[in-house]
């Protein structure tokens, strides 16, 4: 089954294997950016080369409940995927462009990130490369995993965007923020799976998707290739990552919300709760609060706040800018790493 997170949003995976139907076609294939990619100078290749050099990298993960993709992370059988494909399973199977399936072990997971690491009971495997800076709005994506069941399938499009937020998705999930954003095909099962350029490099790991039943039109979504190495490094190296911690609850301002406070507007984050101890607490920042602004970006939405905490470090001292009733006020805060759950 595909969870559904949001009204107008759904995280790519994990799928069951429903009755085949008709689904959108993947997008015209451009041309591939010729100069100024993030991932260096090496020659474009051709979809179908790009497809022959990646697929071996790219797995099908088979749980419980569904399935999903991942990818190939070391050649001694590390994969790399989301957190909510593997979420509740300690053992999955694996599936290779092969044809072989082996056993796999979920070894560490990071739900800020909607990230996870599983070990597959094989090795000698072709790992993937990935592009170790963000690639550019325009460029050739080509998609690659298993979307509905359908292993091996690749989409292609463009870069549409990058540091995209998904509107309302922080009042449940703190992953779905500094996004890049494709036009290439995105669908229940692809979660995991790769993004990639056209030299062949992983540029992000497939996340979520708006579905055409909210009046989208190809909207999918991926973790930057840079955010996932740094995690998977970071979970190789003790099983966790690290992420900066304000101790704050963020919200949207409804006007509703805005009314009943007597705000003169809906922009901004407001603070719900803050924690006991927490490093807003201690700066001084209040429930009631509205952040506007972190390190002097602007803040005009919970997933705003979420970004800007992504780009911090657990130590980072930032400047808070809030308006507290008709006051604008600024706080120091000491950000920490975030407790353990």
């Amino acid at each position: 089954m595909i969870a559904t997170a949001f009204a107008t949003l759904a995280l790519a995976g994990c799928v069951g294997l429903p009755a085949p139907t008709q689904t959108e076609s993947a997008a015209p294939s451009p041309a591939p950016s010729p100069e100024g990619t993030s991932a260096g100078e090496d020659e474009a290749m051709s979809i179908p080369d790009i497809v022959r050099s990646v697929q071996p990298s790219v797995v099908t993960i088979f749980t419980e409940g569904g399935l999903g993709s991942g990818v190939v992370y070391h050649e001694d059988g590390l994969i790399l995927t989301n957190e909510h494909v593997v979420r509740g399973n300690t053992r999955v199977e694996v599936a290779f462009a092969d044809g072989q399936r082996v056993d796999g072990t979920v070894t560490a997971t990071d739900p800020i990130t909607d990230l996870a690491l599983v070990q597959a009971d094989r090795e000698d495997l072709p790992a993937a490369e990935f592009a170790s800076s963000l690639p550019v709005i325009g460029e050739l994506a080509v998609v690659i995993g298993s979307p509905l069941g359908f292993e091996n399938t690749a989409t292609s499009g463009i870069v549409s965007g990058l540091h995209r937020e998904i509107p309302g998705s922080a009042s449940s999930s703190q992953s779905l923020v500094d996004l890049i954003q494709t036009d290439a095909a995105i669908s229940p099962g692809n979660s995991g799976g790769a993004v990639v350029n056209g030299r062949g490099q992983i540029i992000g790991i497939s996340e979520a998707y708006i579905p055409p039943s909210a009046g989208a039109v190809a909207l999918g979504f991926a973790i930057p290739s840079p955010t996932a190495t740094e995690v998977a490094e970071e979970l190789i190296e003790d099983g966790t990552a690290d992420h900066a911690f304000m101790g704050l609850v963020p919200g949207a301002i409804t006007p509703q919300i805005a009314e009943q406070l007597g705000l003169t507007d809906t922009t901004g984050a407001i603070v719900l709760s803050v924690s006991n101890g927490g490093p807003a607490a201690a700066a001084g920042i209040r429930p009631g609060d509205v952040v506007t602004a972190i390190e002097g970006n602007e803040i005009g939405s919970p997933e705003d706040l979420l970004a800007a905490l992504r780009q911090q470090d657990p130590g980072d001292r930032v400047t808070v800018d809030v308006r507290r009733g008709g006051d604008e006020e600024s706080f120091d805060v000491t950000l920490t790493d975030r407790p353990s759950a």
